[in-house]
């Protein structure tokens, strides 16, 4: 009997939001796409609030909105951040910064979408998308040819491409393919996820507090009075975290949001995460018909909230370089992947110096660097022009 071979432009290797956005894009745009994944069962819906949420950009809101599907998320369930506050602490002296999208001349900083929420918009746009096809099994082994590359699965089909998309995470088994070499370190942390009810409005107000020893504490809009918790904590506190009843963080939390949010109440008392916060440089972006996107292609800091948006603005760049190849490059072509490579360079290097900057700055006890820190936040704060050249970055504005 003979294996089946799955003949194709693209082969996206992972079913992750990033990797089926690039699908999308790639099947909207006439090329042929198959999509390598474990399992074909779409994403369940739930009434229940995900505590894995993001803070899209208008990077991504533009890509999303440019597939359709932006307008085929529970846009109920989606919450505009109109403003961001971020503290050095909580004493008086401590140092502060504020955003807000008056002044960035938008009426949203950005929009927190939960996981869930994005990956069954995606899932229902996939569902009718032409020269779309989903592949379930397992990667073997990738082989070269001069004109293509091909993905052998452990059942013995596999998928010829054009250009095959690692979009398989953070570790890719692509990037492992293709002998890409890593640099990676553990902060010794985890974020620690859960959501809460608040007493008072929070108005759209997105809050940050970098706290000695404490790590990060962020606090995210969700739609009426509720918020996300994503905390940056070390791995000894957030196991603390994760064991103690949800009182006492509830408790740790009050200390620095009681002023402004008033008291929390967990939204689901049993759902509480955590996952470790790790920085990866891959050495490169591309290999021989291959692009890596997303978590494949760079893990950041979550501190900024910008790991999905770079992930977006890879597909958006990878999309906009192979729809505008000229009539004799195929998709996998070296000189369009080497432009793919130029084109991220800079942001992907910029938002991990910044993040990993900020996160040592913060991460240190050091009386010398406290002082820095709140001078430095302050004079910021008062310093209009860098201020606004900073939120558009964050934002995804050129």
């Amino acid at each position: 009997m003979t294996a089946q071979v799955h003949d194709c432009d693209i082969c996206i290797v992972g079913n992750g939001a990033v990797g089926k956005a690039a699908a999308l894009g790639f099947a909207q745009a006439g090329l042929r796409v198959a999509v390598l994944c474990r399992s074909a069962a779409p994403t369940p819906v739930s009434a229940d609030w995900d505590v894995r949420v993001f803070a899209l950009n208008h990077v991504a809101h533009t890509l999303l909105s440019s597939l359709k599907v932006w307008d085929a998320l529970d846009l109920q369930r989606v919450a505009p951040v109109t403003e961001m506050q971020v503290k050095g602490g909580n004493a008086p002296e401590d140092g502060q910064l504020g955003f807000d999208a008056y002044g960035a001349r938008s009426e949203e900083l950005a929009w927190i979408v939960e996981d869930r929420n994005l990956n069954h918009a995606l899932d229902t746009a996939m569902k009718f998308a032409q020269n779309l096809t989903l592949v379930t099994g397992q990667a073997k082994q990738m082989q070269w040819q001069e004109d293509a590359a091909v993905v052998m699965l452990e059942d013995g089909a596999s998928i010829k491409a054009s250009l095959v998309v690692g979009a398989d995470g953070s570790q890719s088994w692509v990037r492992g393919q293709c002998d890409i070499g890593l640099d990676y370190r553990s902060y010794g942390q985890k974020g620690v996820v859960t959501n809460f009810e608040c007493e008072k409005p929070h108005h759209g107000v997105a809050h940050q507090w970098f706290v000695e020893k404490l790590g990060i504490i962020a606090l995210l809009p969700l739609p009426g009075n509720r918020v996300s918790l994503v905390w940056s904590a070390p791995d000894t506190l957030a196991d603390t975290l994760l064991r103690e009843p949800l009182s006492a963080l509830v408790a740790r939390l009050e200390e620095y949001c009681l002023d402004v949010l008033g008291h929390l109440t967990p939204v689901l008392p049993e759902d509480i995460k955590a996952f470790p916060l790790t920085l990866m440089r891959p050495h490169s972006m591309i290999g021989q018909r291959v692009a890596l996107i997303g978590d494949a292609a760079h893990v950041v800091h979550p501190l900024a909230g910008h790991g999905m948006n770079l992930g977006f603005g890879d597909v958006a760049s990878l999309l906009e370089l192979v729809k505008a190849r000229e009539d004799h490059r195929d998709c996998g072509d070296a000189r369009l992947l080497e432009r793919y490579r130029r084109a991220r360079k800079e942001e992907v290097f910029l938002m991990q110096m910044t993040t990993d900057g900020l996160a040592r700055l913060f991460g240190s006890d050091l009386a010398p660097l406290r002082l820095a820190r709140n001078f430095g936040l302050n004079l910021l704060n008062r310093l209009p022009v860098i201020k606004g050249k900073l939120i558009s970055h964050a934002m995804g504005s050129k």
